[in-house]
């Protein structure tokens, strides 16, 4: 193994080593990422999406944004060969027998829809189970298109693609990091594999930057929701489960799907820390035990603050929780603020919050002037 390090990002190199039995992830490289922190934009509860690729002859392209980690199973064959758990391509070729190699230009490539337009901060690119059929070097692009573009519309010679990661060598059975600075609102992806190969898994970390217009139309909506541009600043506890699952779309579907912290053995509690769309006025808080039945939260408050130096003021006293269940509460009276806060009372776990509301003047200007700053 060759390891790098490129914009403080551990990187890697070269064939791994064939799979000589035993646990497939036994040899597998990886590294501890500083981007994995923000939101995943390709993920598919957002609603992203692989919609085109040049060539799938082994392995389908939407296995790229399969949630889970890839599987292995040394014995699964198909009629076309060894069946991979990602995306893989073919073998190229050169033009005749006197140049049977690809050209230096020879690429394969995916176009994937960001489940929400966002600024990206990291992107993984991972080789896992793709030992000696990985691709020479990966390259990613973004794009800004409005709407809901064909393949063909993105293909098109008038949109404007940006390097996010450039040319860059990467390895077999391996996560492959890139940290990228491009302060730019993207809703595309094209990611291209030299010569050809095969990736498991894509990954694209970031921060959701979404369509103020859209918002304003809506009125009054989740103002904490990931989708929205909600996002979760920091937690007391990730023993189980992430944070930003309890801001995730719909309902949570399984036990796993929420936020449950470890079992507390003092007399403290375990919270959430969220930064909200923009300064908005929150009119009802949802809190959700969805699946969580012997480890959901006994008691839950909610607080808000106006600004990063502003005071926490709590909006929901301390409040009994159900498991398996979806609490409703109205407010009195509107509680404005730029961020909020769920401690939850000893430990376990919610799936889901909910904040009602809807902009205020002053967060209607800040996300419009960021959205436009960003070429949204």
């Amino acid at each position: 193994m060759t390891a790098q390090h490129q914009s403080g990002v551990a990187g890697f190199t070269g064939d791994a080593n064939p799979y000589g039995g035993g646990d497939p992830y036994a040899d597998y490289r990886t590294a501890d990422f500083p981007f994995t922190q923000y939101a995943n934009l390709a993920d598919r509860r957002l609603g992203a999406g692989v919609i085109a690729a040049n060539d799938e002859f082994f392995a389908q392209r939407e296995n790229l944004l399969v949630p889970e980690r890839a599987e292995f199973d040394p014995e699964h064959f198909g009629h076309k060969g060894k069946i991979m758990d990602g995306w893989e391509t073919r073998r190229r070729r050169g033009a005749s027998a006197d140049h049977p190699w690809p050209t230096a230009e020879d690429h394969d490539w995916a176009l994937v829809r960001l489940g929400a337009p966002g600024v990206i901060r990291g992107i993984v690119v991972d080789t896992a189970h793709f030992r000696g059929n990985y691709p020479q070097a990966v390259s990613v692009q973004g794009a800004s298109v409005p709407g809901s573009p064909s393949p063909e519309e993105l293909l098109g010679d008038d949109v404007k693609w940006t390097t996010l990661v450039p040319r860059t060598p990467v390895g077999g059975h391996a996560a492959n990091g890139f940290s990228i600075g491009v302060e730019q609102r993207f809703t595309h992806l094209r990611v291209n594999q030299h010569p050809d190969g095969g990736i498991a898994r894509l990954r694209v970390y970031g921060e959701v930057v979404p369509d103020p217009e859209w918002l304003s139309v809506l009125g009054t909506f989740d103002v904490v929701a990931l989708e929205n541009g909600g996002q979760v600043e920091d937690a007391s506890n990730l023993f189980y489960s992430p944070a930003t699952n309890t801001i995730q779309p719909g309902r949570s579907r399984k036990m796993d799907d929420g936020w449950e912290t470890r079992r507390r053995r003092d007399q403290g509690n375990d919270w959430i820390s969220y930064r909200l769309v923009a300064q908005s006025q929150i009119r009802a808080i949802e809190i959700d035990t969805a699946y969580l039945k012997g480890n959901s939260a006994g008691w839950a408050s909610v607080s808000v603050k106006d600004g990063e130096s502003g005071d926490w003021t709590e909006i929901l006293p301390r409040t009994r929780l159900q498991p398996d269940t979806n609490h409703r509460f109205v407010l009195p009276t509107p509680a404005v603020g730029t961020h909020a806060r769920v401690d939850i009372f000893p430990d376990g776990g919610i799936s889901r919050l909910r904040l009602h509301g809807s902009l205020t003047d002053q967060g209607i200007a800040g996300l419009a002037a960021r959205h436009q700053e960003l070429g949204g």
